[in-house]
Formats: structure tokens, C-alpha cells, sequence
């Protein structure tokens, strides 16, 4: 049978079952999504490809899913470090927001952000940002599945001017890209101290009048509860669960400051948890009990949150440290396995994001989000266990092949369908300017 690419690998680790390696086999990629999986010998006598892919010292796993990012704040990586979140909000990133944020702004930090990110194995990103027809836009030209976040916030920025403006902004960009396969949208109120009462019971609204899952900040610090209980009298899920936000489509940021009646809640609504470690750890924002939600039946997924406070868009990075930080937080060295760790920065992400059908594990029909990292390096030697491997020791410079769709966008580590020396050359100019000027 002739198919479009076949790639043979060391070890196949496909998410689904979990905890599974599948050693000498190989993936028939054909019109964009995997038509089979099978022992390396049966592939090739079973397929003749149109291109081969021989990886004999490599794991292929689906591609990462980063399930919170601002991407275009890649700009401002640096720029405001070792502060607590508050501060470093109002003092720093908002009034530089303020100053230089357009589309311009947008364009430039999202290629620096996909490019950073491709090169580390993510084929999948979330995104809560302005200008999100720029990273709609730039995502679909690049080939990267992203998850566009139609912001809301009830302040004016360079994008819109109230809540009313945002929403119609954001359906239109809805309306716009139904057709893209690789680009869908979430609702994204920023956080329940930015968004009212008003707005946000008019998204709880569009969001079951259109299946679309609804992307927030939520119990990120103590500071935001205690303000919530001194504005509305209650923590920031009650508020929200009367409000009717609290359901399957629900996926809350960060939930450091949690209590155990609350996790009841998110397991009994069918919610999902995004968790940012490396940012809550640099924010000092507390600790989500991840292996505790998970217990509990939650879905937990991961993201990097923006360069600005983590610093960088590392995915496998991130998946260590949630691994290792689950384990001091729950005082239990066998909370969140390796093989855990990983579904959460796979399957996981795509299930929050209403994307579980589509990608997050190495299945039969699904799109081949593919990546390919090499465990041949010293650093990774030897291997006993090669999803052991991944989580606690190899690093992103290791990725050496992603694939989207079925489409190649990085070949051993170089970028396919982004310049990489035009990024490295606008990002330099940013730097000057907002040195200079902020």
C-alpha cells in the first residue's frame, strides 16, 4: 500500500495505553493523520511510503500540547524577573504592554514564541493574548496547531475598548477560522479580578450555545482570593461556579490556592486544571496539588505560562518539574509518575482543549502531531526506562524532528517553515526598543 511517510524508531511511545513503549516500530503517516502502528519488519513489508524516516536511536511521542501561553510575551522575557505577581504585573508588564502592543508587537513575539517552541517538541499551543487574529494568522502560515484564545478583559487596551468589543472581536476571529484545521478558539476572560460579573455570564452563555471551552486565571495567588472575598464576599470558583461557569468546558489556570471541597467541585463539573509550575515556582505563587486533583479525577494539563514569568516555552522542561515538585508537594515519591507526567503534557492538554479526538496520542486516525527525540547522547544513557528517560532526563535540544498534520516543521533541529535568522534579527530590534523607551 502506498502512503505519504513512514517512520521506523527505536521506541514509539504512544500516551494510549498509558505507561506503553513499543520498541522497533513505525508510523504509516498518510493525508495527514496515522494510519497505522506496527512492528517496524510488518511496516515494511505492508507500505511502500513516498518518503522514509529511519530513527534508530530515537522515542517518537505525540507532539506536546502547551495548554497556557501568552506566546507573544516572548518579547519581554527578562524584563521584570524575581517579583511577585501583582508587582510585577502593574509596575512592569502592563504599562509596557500598554506602551507597545500592536500587531506588530503580536506578529513578532508569536514566531519568536512557535519558533522556540517547535524546536522543544510543541506541535500544540493554548494561547491568551491581544491581537489573537496575529496569532491565528501566524500559527495556520507556520503549521502549528494553536488553540486561540478570544480574550476579555472589562479595560480598554490597544485591541478593544470594553467587554462588548472583545467578545464580537473574538466571535468574528471564531467565524473567520471555522475552516482552519489547525487553528480552533476558547473563550479567555483573563482572570475573575479583570472580567465582571456581566461579561462573564454573557460567555458562560455563548459557551454552551457554541461547545466552546472557556480558558481563565483562577486561585493563581493568595492575594486574588483574599481581594475576591473582600469584592464579592466569596472565593473566586464559588463565584464563578454561581455564575455557571463551573462545567466540563471550564479550564482554570494555575489553581495554586485550592481546598479540598474545591477539588470535589472540579471532579464533580468535569473541569480542568492547567498547571505552570516553573511560573508559579518564579511568581511565588503557591503550589497546585497536582497528584491530588488527579486522584480526585480531574484533568490536569500543562503549560508554560509567558516567557515574562517562567522564562522560557519548555514543555519537556515544565513536565520535570511538575513530575518532581507532585512528589514534595504530596510528601509521596510515587505521586505523578513519569508516564502520568508525560499524559499530562499530551493527552491531557488536548483533552482540555476539546482537541482529544484530534491529537495528544500516537492512535490510529488521529493527526500526526508527531515528535522525535534523540536518547542516543550521553546525557540520556543507558536506558532502562525510555519514558523515564524523557521526563527526568533528556532535555528539549534533544528534539531533533516535529511533525504537524502529517507535515514536517523541523528537520534535524532546523526550522521548516519559519526563518529563524529573520526572528533572531526582529526580536534584537524589540530589545533596543523597549530598553531604550520603556
Amino acid at each position: 500500500m502506498i502512503i505519504d511517510t513512514l517512520i521506523t524508531a527505536r521506541w514509539i511511545i504512544p500516551v494510549e495505553p498509558d505507561g506503553v513503549t513499543l520498541e522497533h516500530h513505525a508510523l504509516a503517516i498518510d493525508r495527514g493523520r496515522i494510519a497505522d502502528l506496527l512492528p517496524t519488519a510488518e511496516a515494511l513489508v505492508k507500505y511502500q511510503p513516498r518518503r522514509i524516516e529511519r530513527l534508530e536511536h530515537h522515542a517518537l511521542i505525540p507532539g506536546l500540547v502547551n495548554a497556557h501561553t501568552h506566546a507573544a510575551m516572548t518579547l519581554l522575557r527578562g524584563v521584570a524577573d524575581d517579583l511577585p505577581l501583582m508587582q510585577w504585573l502593574q509596575k512592569h508588564i502592563w504599562p509596557l504592554e500598554q506602551k507597545w502592543i500592536g500587531e506588530a508587537f503580536v506578529r513578532d513575539g508569536v514566531q519568536l514564541a512557535m519558533a522556540e517552541m517547535i524546536r522543544g517538541g510543541v506541535t500544540c499551543f493554548n494561547d491568551m493574548y491581544f491581537f489573537p487574529e496575529v496569532v491565528a494568522r501566524e500559527a495556520a502560515r507556520a503549521g502549528m496547531r494553536a488553540v486561540v484564545g478570544m480574550i476579555v478583559v472589562d479595560f480598554p487596551t490597544a485591541w478593544a475598548t470594553d467587554a462588548d468589543e472583545y467578545l464580537r472581536k473574538g466571535l468574528a476571529l471564531r467565524d473567520d477560522y471555522r475552516h482552519e484545521p489547525l487553528i480552533t478558539t476558547v473563550f479567555a476572560p483573563h482572570a475573575p479580578y479583570t472580567v465582571s460579573d456581566e461579561p462573564l455570564a454573557r460567555i458562560r452563555t455563548w459557551s454552551e450555545e457554541l461547545d466552546c471551552p472557556v480558558h481563565i486565571h483562577l486561585h493563581e495567588s493568595a492575594e486574588e482570593i483574599h481581594r475576591s472575598g473582600q469584592q464579592y464576599g466569596m472565593r473566586p470558583l464559588k463565584r464563578l461556579d454561581q455564575l455557571g461557569l463551573v462545567g466540563p468546558h471550564l479550564i482554570g489556570v494555575h489553581m495554586t490556592q485550592v481546598e479540598d471541597g474545591e477539588i470535589a467541585r472540579l471532579a464533580e463539573a468535569g473541569a480542568s486544571v492547567v498547571h505552570c509550575p516553573e511560573s508559579n515556582l518564579k511568581l511565588a505563587s503557591g503550589f497546585c496539588p497536582a497528584a491530588k486533583l488527579l486522584a480526585a479525577g480531574v484533568n490536569v494539563a500543562l503549560g508554560t505560562d509567558g516567557a515574562a514569568s517562567n522564562n522560557d516555552l519548555d514543555l519537556l522542561g515544565e513536565t520535570r518539574t511538575a513530575a518532581l515538585l507532585a512528589k514534595a508537594v504530596a510528601n509521596d515519591a510515587a505521586a505523578l509518575p513519569a508516564h502520568q507526567a508525560l499524559r499530562m503534557a499530551t493527552l491531557n492538554g488536548a483533552a482540555a482543549l476539546g482537541l482529544a479526538a484530534e491529537t495528544g496520542s500516537l492512535t490510529i486516525g488521529k493527526a500526526a502531531d508527531v515528535v522525535a527525540i534523540g536518547l542516543e547522547h550521553i546525557e540520556s544513557l543507558p536506558i532502562y526506562n525510555p519514558i523515564s528517560d524523557l521526563v527526568y532526563a533528556a532535555g528539549r535540544q534533544q528534539v531533533t524532528d516535529v511533525w504537524v498534520a502529517g507535515r514536517q516543521l523541523l528537520k534535524k533541529r532546523e526550522l521548516l517553515t519559519l526563518d529563524a535568522t529573520g526572528i533572531r534579527e526582529k526580536t534584537l530590534i524589540w530589545r533596543d526598543k523597549l530598553i531604550h523607551h520603556s
